[in-house]
């Protein structure tokens, strides 16, 4: 039997929060949400393993989703990382590059678009 996809979304705006995460788990994923760059850290620090870790830019500062990116980056198994924004820039979106994200979703975001890609890359990723 396939294990269940787990995924954090991080989002400062619980609507969206709430809204991703329906749509993530009726496509199967169990869904874990944290609503803060710091709420977000502490699941990494507990040990949890996520096959994708989806995180707005801007929350409660500009650009601390680049943080969230950084801190996933060094988990092992390293997830999929995803970061959407609303406020693209060519410094961030340069930025988000350098780190290693693997897809950048504009608000708003189409989530078939989002679900089809993140299943995309969590295939290719575990390849």
């Amino acid at each position: 039997m396939d294990q269940k996809r787990t995924v954090l979304i991080v989002d400062d705006e619980k609507s969206i929060l709430e809204t991703l995460q329906l749509i993530f788990e009726r496509d199967g994923y169990e869904v874990i949400t944290a609503q803060s760059c710091a709420e977000a850290l502490d699941h990494f620090k507990d040990g949890s393993k996520f096959d994708a870790v989806i995180t707005d830019l801007n929350m409660e500062k500009e650009d601390i989703g680049l943080e969230v990116a950084r801190a996933a980056k060094g988990l092992r198994p390293k997830p999929v990382i995803v970061i959407f924004t609303g406020f693209a820039s060519m410094s961030n979106t340069r930025a988000a590059l350098d780190i290693g994200v693997d897809y950048m979703a504009h608000k708003p975001v189409e989530p078939k678009e989002l679900t089809s890609a993140l299943n995309r890359l969590i295939l290719r990723h575990r390849d």
